[in-house]
């Protein structure tokens, strides 16, 4: 990682703190937390699979997680795999003895945040795998952060330019994840429970890593093998409450429209049959990262605090709250005393205003930066545990009681950058982005307050 306050002694512990949150959610790593196997016996969170009743058992799946999650499925069943296709983002390949060619199990990169033709196409490998599954079938299923863009199959009518076009306003809204999958379930074939319903009557085991605030199975990838609790009018209610109805393609409105009125087959409910054979586990969380990071700023020497793992709200108004409460420590020793170390996780969004670089997490730290001004000896962290923050190389951002003056000094104005939405090229020019490069992980969002 690599930023300014990293060459003080405070930001060699702060490194420690950063890299323990990540190592906490390592996917190989909560793979084989969650799932063993005992000969024939594969065991995944307390229930047991006997691997000899199966025919074929095939690892399907997507994410930015993928890669390290299929290594370790691979590993743990060995020469009962029989294949099967994991999609990942661009970048996040890993190598892996275990995904040994005769064991017939491929990783595909494809687009993210926007979906592409890539990922429709390996999407529809699954979905003919899945189809000539029956019940004497095993899927296991490994769904990150990231799965909603990476496993598309548009609905009938619907291109993936029309997709593309409805990601990219919907990104520039500010309407959260939970809306923004909504619509994704009702306008694609294999979200909102549908894959669940094509691998039907297979079994199937899905290990999820989890990068929703609450951890909402139904919205995490938007919930290929989960009951869908959302309704075609609950999508089109989205893009009424952002005046998009105006904007996003024809095809979407009366596709949407026809499902209003029940002319299309709603996604799978509570209670449908075809989960009665459906076993889903989180593996991975947000709340792991934290527990994790407050362990090792304990063992730095910090007064820990944990503030909130359900984190959301503009991003910049989310900076100054965070800036507050850095403030409070500071000047008051409340909650805690110096040297405190207060963790926040969630995911903040952020409404485009204008053409800048940047990423929630930057946006946040720069929506700081005023308010922290002059604190002595203070610090506001921001990660994005992808490694991957909006379209950048920056992971996130740190801001100090001295960044105020620093960026003076450069002739920086924080407020003309937020205005831009141009976070990303501000902290470049004062070397405090963090940079990790891909994780190979995705929990969400952390931010970690300091008072030294």
């Amino acid at each position: 990682m690599t930023f300014s306050l990293k060459q003080t002694e405070w930001g060699e512990k702060v490194d420690r703190i950063l890299a323990a949150s990540l190592g906490a959610v390592e996917p190989g790593s909560a793979i084989r937390r969650f799932v063993q196997r005992n000969a024939d016996q594969l065991i995944i969170d307390g229930q047991t699979y006997d691997l000899a009743s199966y025919r074929r058992i095939w690892v399907v799946g997507a994410g930015k997680a993928g890669a390290p999650m299929a290594c370790a499925m691979a590993d743990i069943l060995d020469e009962r795999l029989d294949g099967g296709l994991v999609i990942v983002k661009d970048g996040y390949l890993q190598p892996c003895e275990g995904l040994k060619p005769e064991r017939g199990l491929r990783l595909v990169e494809a687009g993210h945040p926007l979906p592409d033709g890539r990922g429709v196409r390996a999407t529809q490998e699954i979905i003919s795998l899945l189809s000539d599954c029956n019940a004497e079938d095993l899927v296991i299923c490994l769904i990150s952060g990231g799965g909603s863009a990476l496993l598309t199959a548009p609905a009938p009518g619907i291109s993936l330019h029309d997709l593309q076009t409805l990601t990219q306003l919907l990104l520039a809204s500010g309407a959260n994840i939970n809306e923004i999958n909504a619509l994704r379930k009702h306008l694609d074939q294999v979200k909102g429970g549908q894959l669940a319903r094509m691998a039907y009557p297979a079994h199937l085991a899905t290990l999820i890593v989890s990068d929703v605030v609450g951890k909402p199975l139904d919205v995490i990838a938007s919930g290929p093998t989960v009951s869908d609790g959302t309704t075609f009018s609950d999508a089109y209610a989205v893009l009424e409450r952002y005046n998009l109805v105006g904007q996003v393609p024809q095809a979407i409105l009366a596709y949407l429209q026809s499902g209003c009125v029940g002319e299309i087959l709603e996604t799978p409910k509570e209670g449908d049959s075809i989960f009665t054979a459906v076993q889903n586990v989180i593996v991975g969380s947000n709340m792991q990262a934290v527990a994790a990071a407050l362990r090792q700023a304990q063992q730095e020497g910090f007064n820990t605090q944990l503030l909130t793992t359900y984190m959301q709200g503009e991003a910049r108004q989310v900076g100054r709250l965070l800036a507050a409460i850095v403030r409070q420590v500071a000047t008051t020793g409340q909650p805690i005393s110096r040297p405190a170390c207060v963790v926040v996780g969630g995911e903040t969004t952020v409404t485009l205003q204008g053409d800048g670089l940047g990423g929630r997490n930057q946006e946040l730290a720069l929506g700081a930066v005023e308010d922290l001004g002059g604190l002595m000896d203070v610090a506001l962290v921001t990660l994005a545990t992808d490694g991957g923050d909006g379209p950048t190389d920056a992971a996130g951002a740190v801001v100090t009681g001295e960044t105020l003056q620093r960026d003076r000094q450069l002739g920086l104005r924080p407020a003309e950058y937020l205005q831009r939405n141009d976070a990303y090229h501000f902290f470049e020019a004062l070397g405090d982005l963090i940079i990790t490069g891909p994780t190979g992980t995705n929990v969400n969002d952390l931010a970690f307050l300091f008072a030294f």
